[in-house]
């Protein structure tokens, strides 16, 4: 008789899968041990992602957009497990193909972003003007507990596509989407360190997110209120940029500009 294998989970760190460095495990779902991620492995995740960034925002927009496009094809070629992860049903899959539906979406806004969100600006004077969009840096991404692999992806596509990297924490009560949705990152061409996923305890981690001076913004959207004021007090001290809400349409280029910079730029008319 065959043995039945049970899966390790694992986080996704820096390009790679590892376990927490303190060891430390819980078991949010049954009787399957999650890492329990430390405030180390938090650092570690951080130093990985202001690693990637330089290369990440430097390629170019058709090279990004091919790499989300890849992450939706390669969540397509696993949906049977992702709908299974997520309890089955037309429920869960309805989630599922939403999930590949934004990875599509925004990997075709990527090339269009400088044409939309820029502008040529009127000044009085024989000098060109422009406005252009710029990435942040290194985003702190909190996935919300509800939907589990939805919720999440929702939030990592748009700073993604706005050439900025990622340090995602999953849902505490509910990891397992979150955790196998690294597998699928990491065979879709992400550089190492573009996209890091940890899970544990968020009363542990996310006030060290928010404080991290290598952290340029923060995604708490997926916060409740306790967790926001948490955020928000951590932020406070190195003016991180908190972002509170989303569009009421969770597909909209305002997602990706919430993690960009305008920069302007004068340039003399004939040079």
């Amino acid at each position: 008789m065959a043995m039945d294998v049970r899966k390790t989970y694992k986080m996704y760190v820096g390009g790679e899968f590892i376990r927490s460095e303190s060891g430390r495990a819980y078991q949010p779902e049954g009787d399957v041990n999650v890492p329990r991620g430390s405030r180390k492995d938090l650092r570690d995740a951080v130093k990985a992602a202001r690693g990637a960034f330089a290369g990440w925002s430097g390629r170019t927009a058709m090279n990004r957009a091919q790499v989300l496009y890849r992450a939706a094809e390669m969540l397509d070629g696993r949906r049977a497990q992702f709908v299974a992860l997520l309890g089955g049903g037309r429920g869960a899959r309805r989630e599922v193909e939403q999930a590949i539906d934004t990875w599509v979406y925004y990997a075709g806004w990527i090339d269009k972003l400088s044409q939309v969100t820029g502008t040529v600006n009127p000044v009085a004077g024989p000098y060109f003007n422009f406005t252009i969009p710029e990435p942040t840096g290194v985003v702190g991404v909190v996935a919300p507990e509800s939907p589990r692999l939805l919720g999440l992806v929702r939030r990592l596509a748009p700073v993604l596509c706005g050439g900025n990297t990622a340090v995602a924490l999953a849902s505490e009560t509910r990891p397992l989407p979150a955790l196998t949705l690294g597998e699928v990152l990491e065979t879709s061409d992400f550089p190492a360190g573009v996209v890091n996923i940890l899970s544990g305890q968020r009363a542990e981690l996310l006030p060290w997110l928010a404080a991290h001076m290598d952290v340029n913004a923060v995604d708490a959207a997926g916060c409740g209120p306790e967790e926001l004021a948490q955020v928000e007090e951590a932020a406070a001290g190195n003016l991180k940029r908190v972002v509170k809400t989303r569009p009421r349409d969770q597909s909209s280029p305002l997602a990706v500009t919430a993690f960009m910079e305008m920069k302007t730029v004068w340039h003399p008319i004939g040079v």
